[in-house]
């Protein structure tokens, strides 16, 4: 079996976590994907994985190898797309991650329009609410929200605010009536992004927080908005949530006067000596395709008015 391929292979078991995922990124089948993983330890004469029925784990030998293979993968895919970048196009598999609000029409548009431009680009895009390490995990680029300043160790694209606004359904507002201060909220059933347990509200006077009456936690912010769609309670949402026609004849945007504290997309990726083309023009296409969205506003008792 050809080395490098099966080093390839053994870098995707691991961070994909199961053979048969690796198997289907890589389309092969699943003994075929197993076998290279033990052309590798034969040729070593090391044992890389634990393997049970229910999970894989890498041995301490396995550890050092996938770090090393990493490194001379990556080395490789950028030399090679250096190379490949004289002779026109990017091109490639690029692996992005997304919070769970950004499946949208309007992030599908951007996708199809960059697929036009880039026909020799292959986007592989996830869209979940956890917190990736996009090294670790293989990840070119993350969009992710943050009110803080980005970790380090990564590179930074601002591309834009993302407004947050506390939205109710009609009918939880109807039962439960509107509330008019921040204060009030204390008195309302909440439902939370995470772990969170508080509001956090900006002012003239400064920054402030309001104890949260927490009902329900989920770790998807799309299924926040179904949940209080339903009338369970308030939560706070990018404002492009709410826009979407699924929500907008139901949720109701509600303290609008008292600005909650808002974060910033920001694009991420790892510092490179060389920043690979099929990522350069991502984050350059997406910066401009941003540029185009105009800044929505909201007026309590209505829908979202772009302007």
């Amino acid at each position: 079996m050809d080395t490098l391929t099966s080093m390839k292979v053994f870098r995707e078991v691991v961070e994909r976590g199961t053979f048969v995922a690796a198997a289907e990124r890589l389309s092969l089948s699943t003994a075929m994907t197993s076998k290279h993983v033990m052309n590798v330890e034969r040729r070593l004469g090391v044992r890389l994985l634990n393997r049970s029925s229910r999970s894989l784990s890498l041995t301490e030998p396995g550890r050092i190898y996938f770090e090393r293979c990493k490194t001379i993968l990556e080395e490789l895919e950028q030399a090679e797309s250096a190379i490949g970048s004289f002779g026109g196009a990017p091109r490639g598999t690029l692996r992005v991650t997304c919070p769970s609000w950004m499946a949208t029409r309007r992030m599908a548009e951007f996708l199809a329009e960059h697929r036009r431009r880039y026909p020799d680009v292959v986007v592989d895009a996830t869209f979940e609410d956890r917190l990736v390490d996009i090294v670790a995990e293989g990840y070119d680029v993350a969009l992710r929200t943050m009110v803080q300043s980005p970790p380090d160790g990564l590179i930074a694209r601002v591309l834009r605010p993302v407004p947050l606004v506390i939205a109710a359904s009609t009918e939880y507002l109807r039962r439960h009536g509107t509330p008019q201060l921040p204060r009030d909220l204390a008195h309302h059933d909440s439902v939370m992004a995470g772990n969170g347990h508080t509001w956090h509200f900006t002012g003239p006077d400064g920054s402030f927080e309001v104890a949260a009456r927490v009902v329900l936690r989920l770790s998807s912010t799309s299924g926040v908005a179904h949940a209080i769609s339903t009338g369970l309670g308030v939560a706070a949402l990018p404002l492009t949530v709410i826009e979407d026609p699924q929500f907008r004849d139901v949720l109701r945007p509600i303290l609008t006067d008292h600005p909650l504290r808002q974060p910033t997309l920001f694009a991420l990726y790892a510092a490179r000596r060389l920043m690979l083309p099929k990522l350069r023009t991502f984050i350059d296409h997406l910066m401009e395709y941003m540029a185009t969205i105009p800044s929505p506003s909201v007026r309590a008792g209505t829908g979202p008015q772009a302007h």
